[in-house]
């Protein structure tokens, strides 16, 4: 698994503050429990939001493009059989000695 970059990091640290300090402000819940499920969303959230901010490097269409071109199925080339010569009967083993 690659590691994390800058953006994501900052993107998803700031998701996890900014969501769960607006959602205990809104829901003003006291209690340790609904604290803790708020808590719990956020990072979810914040974690939602740092795996979908796009990795650097290429482009998707150019990686698309590149798999397309590498996964490409082409046929092998044909192997024709190679013709069967029987030899002369001169040089094969054996030939021109007594039967015993």
């Amino acid at each position: 698994m690659p590691r994390p970059t800058a953006a994501q990091l900052a993107y998803g640290s700031a998701t996890v503050f900014l969501s769960t300090l607006a959602m205990l402000l809104l829901s003003q819940t006291r209690t340790g429990i609904g604290v803790a499920v708020i808590a719990v969303a956020g990072l979810g959230l914040g974690l939602l939001v740092a795996m979908t901010v796009p990795m650097p490097g290429i482009a998707r269409v150019v990686r698309r493009r590149a798999t397309r071109a590498t996964t490409r199925w082409e046929p092998a080339p044909a192997r024709l059989p190679h013709p069967r010569v029987s030899r002369p009967a001169a040089t094969r083993a054996g030939a021109g000695r007594p039967s015993r």
